[in-house]
């Protein structure tokens, strides 16, 4: 099959030819329709996280079942899926005490001493978060993915596979924001634009938008944002202090960056909660004030939205079958496989929210 390879941080990524495996008691085979190019994926080619290599990035997928092992029962070929990078095994604490997304368990791979699941020219081609979507086929645990209904589009599908449950997810679980409250979302890409739409959903009463692309930020009013900052024109934290009177009850960063993730914290209010939805690289610190903790205020992270993804995914595509969840406007392109570098090239320069590699069926 074709996949896209990352064999060298700061380079990029090459099509090539790899081997998949068959499916084992408890795998699923699916051939991928489409999968979103996510900034998660550009942490990894740039460096800022470590992962083995060479590896098939690609983790924000939806496609269609070929195969399946001798245990599953969950789908059967022809199914309509999306994958999750929360693969969960079903019985270790963090599962059981209805933390999914925090699941560790190893059994959900292969071990060291079984056939591979990637392959190329009989060495191993490592496997990103289970998944490694950024490929013609999947070989994942049937934990690592959901059952959709047939008519839902799998371009847009594959978006709920990262960032809608990402970023909505943080409002709705991680955050738990409250009816008719003010909300601040930093950075208006997939990821910003999710938690944006969520809390319109949600119920929130102001939502304000900020970013330093005035193209992102008119794209976060038609996902439900109420107000707009443009941070390259005006200290953000201030403005929403203005607009607020005193600073709002949830601010949420989708971008990683320290400095983005200070200011969602000082832009609440005695009480608020600040939740840090985007990849801070690794080693850097989040500095706050320790007199704002005296007054409450609460700074916290978000683990793919504190999803339970077989609930959360079919309700993200009844919402946009209904008309509530924005998907169409989300995709700036829909490209090949061959591509997916001037996607990453563009996402570098903040020119879209999300570009999609679609395969042919």
């Amino acid at each position: 099959m074709k996949a896209a390879v990352l064999r060298e941080v700061g380079k990029p990524l090459s099509i090539e030819d790899v081997s998949i495996s068959n499916p084992k008691a408890h795998e699923v085979l699916v051939r991928t329709a489409a999968v979103g190019v996510c900034h998660s994926d550009l942490h990894y080619i740039e460096g800022l996280y470590a992962c083995p290599k060479p590896t098939v990035l690609g983790h924000e997928s939806a496609g269609i079942v070929e195969k399946v092992g001798s245990e599953v029962r969950y789908v059967k070929p022809g199914d309509h899926v999306i994958t999750c990078l929360s693969v969960f095994c079903g019985h270790c604490e963090y599962c059981t005490t209805g933390r999914p997304f925090s699941c560790q368990n190893p059994e959900t791979s292969r071990d060291s001493g079984e056939e591979p699941r990637l392959a190329q020219h009989s060495k191993v081609m490592h496997q990103f978060y289970n998944l490694s979507s950024f490929a013609e086929q999947m070989l994942i645990h049937e934990h690592a993915l959901v059952k959709i209904r047939k008519d839902m589009p799998l371009d847009r599908a594959a978006l709920i596979g990262c960032a809608v449950t990402t970023g909505f997810g943080a409002v709705i679980h991680t955050a738990g924001i409250d009816v008719g409250s003010t909300v601040a979302v930093i950075g208006c890409g997939g990821v910003g634009l999710s938690a944006i739409n969520g809390a319109a959903i949600a119920g929130a009463g102001r939502i304000i938008a900020v970013d330093i692309k005035g193209s992102k930020l008119n794209l976060a009013k038609q996902f439900g944002a109420t107000d707009v900052i443009d941070a390259s024109r005006t200290d953000p934290v201030e403005a929403v202090k203005e607009l607020t009177s005193g600073g709002v009850e949830y601010a949420f960063e989708a971008l990683g960056l320290k400095k983005t993730s200070e200011q969602a914290f000082r832009m609440l209010r005695p009480s608020g909660v600040a939740t840090i939805i985007g990849m801070v690289p690794e080693g850097q610190m989040i500095e706050v004030s320790g007199a704002d903790l005296i007054n409450d205020k609460t700074l916290k992270g978000s683990n793919m939205g504190s999803n339970h993804f077989r609930v959360d995914m079919p309700r993200f595509a009844d919402f946009y079958l209904s008309g509530k969840l924005k998907l169409d406007d989300m995709i700036a392109r829909r490209i090949k496989i061959e591509q997916i570098n001037e996607a990453f090239d563009e996402m570098k320069r903040g020119d879209v929210a999300r570009s999609v590699i679609v395969f042919d069926q």
